[in-house]
C-alpha cells in the first residue's frame, strides 16, 4: 500500500546542536577490509567449484604444516568471506570493534560458522585490526526436495567486538590552535549563524566562515591545554539552521516527504482519474451431436470505463504544508495522485521548492 508521509522538519526558531550539524575535520572514522574463511558450517559452505575457497584453504593448511592436493579438498563446510569494519576515530591498540562478515562465494548460510584469523587492511595497505570469532547470523535457510524456507539474509553475519585494533590512526589534537569544522549540509545562512553563535560563546573573531560548508575556529586562550573541553563546549552550542524548501518523492512506494518551508502560490487544482476495467470470460463452443463440426474456444470480453467525478479546489497563496495537504485531501487525492499534482504545480511555477525524485 502506498504511504503518504508529510514530514515536517524543525520549525522556525528551533535550535539544533552544532554536534548534529557539523563535524571536526580529521575526527572521522575509517573503513577497513579483509578476506577470510568461515569454518564449521553444516554443509552450507561454498561448493567444490569455488576455486578461490579451495586455494585459500589449501594455503592456510600449508602454513599450518598440512600439505594437501587442492584437487582433493571439499569445502562444503567452509565459506570464503569479505570482512568489513569501521575503525572509529581515536581507536587505540587493544580496543575491540564490531565486524561484518559477508559471503563471497556460493555458500547458502553462515549460521554456526567461525571466522578464522583475518587481517583487516586500510586503503594504505597497512593492517589496522585482526578479526576472529563466531559468526552471529540473524536468519536461517532450510529446505529439501526443491522446497526452501528462508528468513532474513543468512549469508551475512556480525561478530560483536570481533576485531582487535592493532594500529592507531595518527591524529593528535593536544597542540592544535585551531580546527576546521565541516557542515553536513553546506549552507551560507547556517554557516553565518554558526559563526555568530561561536563568537558569542568564545569572543569576537573566534570563528570565521571559509565557505558555505567550512568554518575555522580558533582555540581560545582559556582553553589552551584543554582542547577536549573546548570541543565539547563547541559541540554543545545551539544554532538555528536554515533549510532549503524541498519535496522528496519516491514514485516506487508512493512516499512523499514535504519540508515545512515549502510554500505555494494561489493555485486551483483539479485531478481526476479514468478507470478502465476489462474482464474476459473463456468458454468452448460444442458442435451439434453427430455433426461434422469441431469444438472451438470462445472468448467474450467486457470493457467498462469509469471516470471519477472531481471538483476544482483552491489552495491559498503562501500556503503552508498543512494547508497544502488539507487542500489536496479535499479533492480526494491519493498518495500517487499527490505525486502527479505536486509535479504539475511545480511545472506551473506555483511551487516554491525543489522536487527530488528518488
Amino acid at each position: 500500500m502506498a504511504v503518504l508521509l508529510a514530514l515536517l522538519v524543525p520549525a522556525v526558531g528551533e535550535a539544533v546542536r552544532v554536534k548534529d550539524l557539523a563535524t571536526v575535520k580529521g575526527v572521522r572514522s575509517n573503513q577497513v577490509l579483509g578476506y577470510g574463511l568461515v569454518v564449521g558450517l553444516n554443509g552450507t559452505g561454498d561448493r567444490d567449484g569455488t576455486e578461490f575457497t579451495v586455494q585459500s584453504l589449501a594455503s592456510m593448511l600449508g602454513k599450518l604444516g598440512v600439505g594437501l592436493d587442492p584437487n582433493l579438498i571439499q569445502v562444503r563446510n567452509v565459506a570464503a568471506v569479505v570482512v568489513t569494519a569501521v575503525l572509529p576515530p581515536f581507536a587505540r591498540a587493544g580496543s575491540e570493534i564490531d565486524i561484518l562478515v559477508s559471503s563471497l562465494g556460493d555458500a547458502t548460510s553462515l549460521e554456526g560458522g567461525t571466522l578464522l584469523v583475518t587481517p583487516l587492511f586500510g586503503t594504505d595497505g597497512e593492517v589496522y585490526a585482526i578479526g576472529q570469532g563466531p559468526v552471529s547470523v540473524g536468519g536461517f535457510s532450510a529446505g529439501g526436495g526443491g522446497n526452501t524456507v528462508q528468513r532474513n539474509h543468512p549469508t551475512v553475519g556480525r561478530i560483536a567486538q570481533g576485531a582487535t585494533v592493532e594500529r592507531e590512526l595518527a591524529f593528535a589534537i593536544e597542540d592544535k590552535s585551531e580546527f576546521d569544522v565541516a557542515l553536513a549540509q553546506p549552507d551560507f545562512t547556517t554557516a553565518n549563524r554558526m559563526v555568530a553563535a561561536i563568537d558569542v560563546a568564545f569572543g569576537a573573531g573566534a570563528a570565521r566562515a571559509l565557505d558555505s560548508g567550512t568554518l575555522r575556529v580558533a582555540v581560545p586562550a582559556v582553553f589552551r591545554g584543554d582542547v577536549v573541553g573546548f570541543l565539547s563546549t563547541l559541540e554543545g552550542l545551539e544554532v538555528e539552521p536554515d533549510r532549503e524548501a524541498r519535496v522528496v518523492i519516491n514514485e516506487r512506494t508512493g512516499t512523499v516527504v514535504i519540508g515545512a518551508d515549502v510554500r505555494i502560490a494561489r493555485v486551483a487544482v483539479s485531478h481526476g482519474g479514468l478507470t478502465v476495467s476489462v474482464s474476459t470470460e473463456r468458454g468452448v463452443s460444442q458442435p451439434a451431436p453427430f455433426s461434422d463440426g469441431e469444438t472451438t474456444p470462445v472468448e467474450n470480453s467486457d470493457v467498462v470505463a469509469f471516470e471519477e467525478e472531481t471538483a476544482l479546489a483552491f489552495v491559498d497563496g503562501a500556503a503552508t504544508v498543512d494547508q497544502l495537504v488539507r487542500g489536496l485531501n479535499a479533492i480526494g487525492a491519493t498518495p500517487r495522485d499527490l505525486i502527479a499534482i505536486l509535479q504539475a504545480i511545480r511545472a506551473a511555477g506555483a511551487l516554491s521548492a525543489e522536487i527530488e525524485v528518488m
